[in-house]
């Protein structure tokens, strides 16, 4: 771009795009005063001459430090027209963004001080304007102009780290430099000038364990082997400081507590090797006898363990199922107990994780771990045992009270074999019809008995010990009554024949039917007749047609004829 001889400011425009940053108060670049003829260069390395212009602005260009606490206003630099004679003519006035409350210029010399500290983090510039009038006419001899002044940083702004602090974990046994979390600090001073804002990160505390990465500030871990089951929590310290970590740096820092993850690295270890356990004879299967427990130092499900029984002898007896709570063993009865028959039991018990183990810790070996359960059998005073789960006995009806219907026999099973005494069931009908003899067991009828009344008899009979009364046993007793040939027949109808005039000879008039309460394998074959004690009716006759079966009854036809 040409610049035009009619120009003014074409001074002030070149100053402001080469002008130098300074450090410090009243730092500014001295701009030569034009002579009459002034001569620019361009950038394809012609000359352009000016001759004898008429007027132009001449001032220093703007920086101004922030945070100025001296007692002095901050000098910030000098507005000059070419215009200017020195004679005090030309009046300089200021207006824009802070004009008259922060920046003042001196009407007659055209310098400009800064009245107040100003923060760059608050405003980075100010937008101003700058006219020369004659003081006499107070007509201007320059076009307002446009400038900026711009608030230089200072390092007066500490890093921060605005989302602190932080939580992060990393699992156990991590390999060195496994990354843990990133931290990122900011800084509210100028990234663009200087090193106010350029950050560097180190660890305050947390060595040896953990390290951080000076410029991008990832934390990794620093030691091999971090053991969660020997320290899991770790308090991290870690600063960030500006002007790239050189002295005079403000810092800041921020915490991380870290927490080590568990991972599979424990197998389940029982306390001991060998235990005992007393289970009674009179547990009852299915339920809990006892319980055994591994430990293991993992957590969550890396701790989970599983019991077997791996050996014969005490899986064919016992079983073992594990408490997802306790983690304990919880071994159970699978079949009664004899101490009379076996007194101890040996089982080996084995716990093992359920979780696949970390191939890294293989060296360990399988994460599982045995012991041996040594079960004694207490022997319980137990009740007597019948010989049989039930018996069925049978006497004939109508036999004398007190024939013998049958035995029962008990024995107690424990080893001193004590006596044993036997009863009927008072609560029961049966005792009306049967008695016990309580040492030999004989069971006899208090009365004659009546199959056709009662075919079946069921009674209980109960055995205790002579020396723990406290301690019975029931069994059921049936009793069948068998038959006698005890009941006669019997017309089974007694009903009145209607007979026609009108009937013919040998007509079928009525059938007679007889029944018998007997069992049919007592029962005798029936023949029918008329009763001899009455006399002979010539206008009838009876016919015995022969014996047929019914269900239940045997019943006979005979034929009444005309």
């Amino acid at each position: 771009m040409r610049i035009p001889t009619t120009s003014c400011l074409c001074p002030f425009l070149v100053c402001l795009c080469f002008i130098q940053r300074c450090s410090g108060a009243g730092h500014h670049v001295p701009t030569k005063v034009p002579s009459k003829n002034q001569t620019r260069f361009l950038a394809n390395g012609e000359t352009e001459v000016h001759h004898r212009p008429k007027r132009g602005w001449i001032w220093n260009q703007f920086f101004v430090l922030e945070e100025h606490i001296g007692p002095d206003a901050q000098y910030v630099g000098k507005l000059h027209s070419n215009s200017d004679k020195g004679d005090g003519s030309v009046r300089y006035i200021l207006s824009g963004e802070g004009a008259g409350s922060i920046f003042i210029i001196d009407e007659v010399t055209g310098d400009i001080h800064a009245t107040k500290s100003l923060d760059r983090e608050r405003k980075g510039h100010y937008v101003l304007h700058a006219q020369a009038l004659d003081r006499n006419t107070q007509e201007a001899l320059e076009p307002m102009s446009e400038f900026i002044i711009k608030v230089q940083d200072i390092n007066d702004n500490a890093p921060q780290f605005p989302d602190g602090p932080f939580v992060a974990t990393v699992p156990e046994m991590s390999e060195v430099g496994t990354s843990v979390l990133q931290v990122t600090a900011t800084d509210a001073d100028d990234p663009t000038y200087g090193n106010s804002a350029r950050i560097v990160y180190s660890i305050l505390q947390g060595q040896p364990y953990f390290s951080v990465d000076p410029k991008t500030g990832i934390v990794r871990t620093a030691l091999p082997k971090m053991d969660r089951e020997a320290k899991e929590h770790y308090t991290v310290v870690i600063q960030a400081k500006d002007m790239a970590g050189q002295v005079g740096g403000l810092s800041g820092s921020t915490t991380i507590n870290v927490t080590l993850t568990d991972v599979n690295d424990n197998p389940p270890k029982f306390p001991q090797k060998n235990y005992q356990l007393y289970v009674p004879e009179s547990a009852q299967v299915g339920k809990p006898v006892g319980k055994i427990k591994a430990n293991d130092e993992d957590l969550g499900v890396n701790a989970d363990i599983t019991y077997s029984i791996i050996n014969s002898e005490g899986a064919n007896m016992f079983s073992i199922s594990t408490d997802r709570d306790t983690k304990e063993g919880i071994i159970s009865l699978k079949k009664p107990l004899n101490y009379e028959k076996k007194k101890t039991y040996t089982l080996h018990i084995e716990g093992a994780n359920t979780q696949q183990s970390d191939p890294r810790f293989s060296h360990l070996g399988a994460f599982k771990d045995t012991a041996t359960l040594k079960i004694t059998v207490g022997d319980v005073d137990e009740a007597p045992v019948f010989s049989m789960d039930y018996y069925i006995l049978d006497v004939y009806e109508n036999s004398a009270s007190g024939t013998e219907v049958g035995k029962v026999t008990a024995q107690d099973p424990d080893s001193r074999k004590s006596p044993v005494r036997y009863y009927l069931d008072s609560k029961e009908d049966g005792v009306r019809y049967f008695r016990i003899d309580e040492s030999s067991g004989v069971i006899r009828t208090t009365q004659p008995l009546d199959r056709e009344d009662i075919p079946w008899h069921n009674i209980t009979v109960m055995a205790s010990e002579v020396d723990n009364p406290s301690l019975l046993r029931h069994i059921p007793v049936t009793v069948q009554v068998l038959d006698m040939n005890d009941n006669p027949p019997e017309i089974a109808t007694d009903e009145e024949v209607i007979v026609c005039e009108s009937s013919k000879l040998d007509q079928l008039i009525q059938t007679v039917t007889a029944v018998d309460k007997d069992d049919f394998a007592n029962g005798q074959r029936f023949s029918f007749a008329l009763p001899s004690q009455l006399p002979v009716n010539p206008n009838f006759t009876l016919k015995d047609n022969g014996g047929l079966w019914n269900n239940m009854n045997i019943g006979f036809k005979a034929t009444v004829h005309t």
